[in-house]
């Protein structure tokens, strides 16, 4: 069965108050496929150079597996499965072969023709998928923070705000494979909203604020407004910031 809603998308990338920047991001449509795209967006860590080689490899990987992807015979989980197996693979050996140590989160979803959406996140990079202004799911961080709210320590605005809420638990390119979050969603219907972002995002604003700015603007719009009210937010000390959204609205 084939989606019935209208898909528009756009997406945000800024350097914020840092010398470099490291995150990157990408919104891939299947070559063959409609109504088939990868979004993903991918924060580095590692230095000047090495956070960007870790998050270029994640892109690379992804893009490259996504087009010999066959929507109507491949597994989607297995794809991206495979974007991140493969991608913290490759940061590894970039890692040797440098003698940096790269490292990377990824957070990304896989729309199917269907209408069904898959996901995969390591890291603190979140994807976010709304109902209208209202949260419906998003991923769990693999952070120190997310620990403490998990045993009841803290409560998430706590979390927000604690001096180790940058502390990952895991990411691409440590020495062992990280554990990986995954979800699905079934069927996407007009009137939803996903979107994938860096902390840089999503750290200076609520959940509810954000379901408001994704329901009441386009897509590009939306990127928009989201990193401007971030960097605003951070007053010169924000990270980079990167922001894909897709929303699905009805044909006309």
């Amino acid at each position: 069965m084939a989606l019935t809603a209208k898909i528009t998308a756009g997406t945000g990338l800024h350097k914020g108050d840092r010398d470099y920047q490291q995150d990157q991001l990408g919104l891939f449509p299947h070559p063959q496929a409609k109504q088939c795209l990868l979004g993903i967006v991918a924060d580095g860590m590692g230095g000047r150079s090495g956070g960007r080689k870790a998050s270029d490899q994640v892109l690379l990987t992804a893009k490259q597996l996504f087009e010999r992807f066959s929507p109507a015979t491949d597994s989607p989980q297995a794809l991206l499965a495979q974007i991140v197996e493969e991608s913290h693979v490759v940061i590894r050996l970039t890692a040797v072969s440098a003698e940096q140590e790269p490292h990377s989160t990824i957070a990304a979803f896989l729309l199917m023709p269907g209408g069904t959406c898959h996901w995969v996140h390591v890291g603190d990079s979140r994807i976010y998928h709304y109902r209208q202004h209202r949260l419906v799911h998003r991923t769990k961080d693999h952070s120190y923070v997310q620990t403490l709210v998990d045993k009841g320590v803290l409560t998430p605005e706590q979390a927000n705000n604690h001096p180790q809420s940058n502390v990952l638990m895991a990411c691409l390119g440590t020495e062992n494979m990280p554990p990986v979050g995954t979800h699905q969603i079934d069927n996407i219907q007009a009137g939803e909203t996903l979107m994938a972002c860096s902390d840089g995002v999503w750290h200076y604003l609520g959940e509810a604020e954000m379901g408001l700015i994704l329901c009441e603007s386009t897509a590009k719009e939306s990127c928009e407004t989201l990193i401007a009210t971030a960097r605003e937010r951070a007053m010169g000390q924000g990270d980079n910031l990167s922001v894909v959204v897709v929303k699905f609205e009805c044909k006309v």
